[in-house]
């Protein structure tokens, strides 16, 4: 005899991982940091008002697609897209980044290991990135350990226009195993126009703050940026890049203290950058 009971719906799968994305205008980009992490139970993609058809590849990739009008500064955004999410477990990306295959190994292995509530909160990655076509050994920029491997229950971003980091409440490790490429500022005129844009965020971060700029302040800082970058980070073993990759840094300084001293940090309204070209 037939049961009439209707049949008991198949247990879902829990979400271990989720990564999280925000994009303007990154379709060259997005289809190599998706493809990436084909590990993840859930991908959440937040735009800021996209022209290329970001949104559409995506959706393609199998991204939840969230899209936004207002620019809130990147910590707000990056937020946005965390409560979005529903993983265990939460990978942060920029466009611009992807996983070589030791470290989506490695993080397969964190997300699917017993979940017993002991363990880090969180996990820094090992971050490789290029400058204008160089992979930058030195600098400053390796090993970048970056911390984007999180609990979602215990996360959260700052609320920096730029800048911003994730924060944990927890030990953190860091994970071995690969490592988290970054293709950033492919050229010498994207170098110059997030030199502009981030220098603006910036000032806008120290007014918040009670911070002071000052002709004085900024050649001093800069000045400092240069010898950190190139001197004492060993920028110089990265040769003539390294030298403009220690200038960029200088005037980066130089111009986040000059604005601040004219207030022009108080008077510029939060720009929508080209999000991921960090």
């Amino acid at each position: 005899m037939r049961d009439p009971r209707p049949p008991a719906p198949e247990p879902r799968s829990p979400v271990l991982l989720s990564v999280i994305v925000i994009t303007r205008n990154e379709a060259p980009r997005l289809g190599r940091c998706l493809q990436s992490v084909a590990l993840a139970d859930e991908v959440i993609v937040v735009d800021s008002g996209s022209t290329d058809g970001t949104p559409d590849i995506a959706r393609a990739h199998g991204a939840t697609v969230v899209e936004t009008t207002d620019w809130p500064g990147f910590g707000p955004q990056k937020q946005r897209a965390l409560d979005a999410a529903h993983g265990r477990w939460v990978l942060s990306l920029d466009a611009d980044e992807w996983l070589d295959d030791g470290l989506a190994e490695a993080v397969r292995r964190v997300v699917q290991a017993p979940a017993d509530g002991a363990g880090p909160a969180g996990y820094e990655l090992s971050r490789l990135s290029a400058f204008c076509g160089q992979w930058m050994r030195a600098s400053g920029w390796y090993p970048d350990l970056v911390l984007r491997l999180v609990r979602r229950d215990r996360a959260r971003f700052t609320a920096d226009l730029v800048h911003e980091r994730l924060t944990v409440d927890g030990p953190v490790e860091r994970l071995s195993g690969g490592e988290l490429l970054h293709d950033t500022m492919a050229s010498l005129e994207d170098a110059i126009d997030k030199m502009n844009r981030y220098s603006s965020g910036r000032a806008r971060d120290l007014a918040a703050r009670g911070r002071q700029g000052g002709l004085g302040r900024a050649v001093a800082h800069g000045l400092w940026a240069f010898l950190r970058t190139f001197v004492l980070r060993r920028g110089f073993r990265d040769g003539r890049l390294g030298f403009v990759l220690a200038v960029h840094n200088a005037e980066t300084t130089y111009y986040r203290y000059l604005k601040l001293w004219l207030g022009e940090g108080d008077r510029l309204p939060p720009v929508p950058p080209a999000v991921e070209r960090r």
